[in-house]
């Protein structure tokens, strides 16, 4: 068989595949996209509803209680900046699909790093896995995506979700794995029991390592966030992708700050937490 022909072959078998899927499986994936759609609104319902300086004054408290008086003064400042270039409903929408796309992340790949820490044969299966998810270029999560549940946010959601897993279960699998030994032969010349071992012993040991998984699937999820305005995500994504169709660069500059602003908000807040666990543990 030539070249040529597996390729045509192969590509009919993946087409046929993905009609096959919408067809017979409708009503999962219809009901998938209503479940995707209800959590992200009412996400964005929660954040939305309070005026912008209450938001902007909560997330001002919340990093002066975790970074210090100058990172919450400044977020404040950014965030009400936000507001006055009047992007603010597409700003709370970005954080509303980053925080739900990366707690549904952390859901599946905190136990699913756990698994694979404390069991070498599942992670020796997950980790190719992981390689090929983090290797394949984004877009290709959004066109399956599309055909199976359309476009808006729920599309959005499922390819942040999935670009969100990988580093956080990786980093909560490498912490596991990263117990001292010492302290786990203590642990059973103790007598502890095996949920004991891992309360007590492994998880505190790991907590460092999962937080900086936290970190980074939350970095993930803002640069997915951008390429999903393609499919009618909403938010400061969707504004870039129409800026850049009508070459309206004013536009596209202030999206990208506001994007930058909630980047740099996360990624501080985040840190921070990371360092007062690491804190806690020695």
């Amino acid at each position: 068989m030539s070249t040529p022909d597996f390729s045509t072959q192969f590509d009919s078998f993946v087409d046929s595949g993905l009609e096959w899927l919408s067809d017979n499986g409708e009503f999962v994936f219809d009901g998938v996209n209503a479940l995707l759609t209800g959590l992200f609104k009412g996400v964005l319902w929660c954040m939305a509803y309070p005026p912008h300086y209450v938001i902007a004054l909560a997330i001002g408290l919340i990093g002066w209680r975790m970074v210090g008086v100058r990172f919450a003064l400044l977020s404040m400042l950014a965030l009400l900046f936000c507001a006055v270039i009047g992007l603010w409903p597409e700003t709370v929408s970005t954080l509303a699909l980053v925080l739900t796309a990366t707690i549904l992340a952390l859901v599946v790949a905190v136990p699913l790093g756990v698994l694979a820490g404390l069991a070498p044969v599942f992670d020796r299966v997950v980790d190719p896995c992981l390689d090929l998810v983090q290797t394949l270029p984004p877009y290709i999560y959004l066109l399956p995506a599309i055909a199976l549940l359309g476009y808006g946010p729920a599309t959005a959601l499922l390819a942040t979700f999935i670009v969100a897993v990988p580093p956080a279960l990786r980093l909560t699998s490498l912490g596991i794995r990263m117990t001292p030994k010492e302290f786990i032969e203590l642990g059973e010349a103790s007598g502890v029991t095996g949920l004991q071992m891992f309360f007590k012993i492994r998880l505190p040991f790991a907590m460092p390592s999962i937080m900086a998984g936290v970190n980074q699937s939350l970095m993930m999820a803002f640069g997915m966030v951008v390429i999903a305005g393609i499919v009618g995500s909403g938010g400061l994504g969707e504004s870039i992708y129409g800026a850049v169709r009508t070459l309206d660069i004013a536009k596209s500059i202030n999206a990208a700050i506001a994007i930058v602003i909630l980047t740099m908000i996360l990624d501080r807040l985040a840190q921070s937490a990371a360092r007062s666990r690491m804190g806690e543990n020695q």
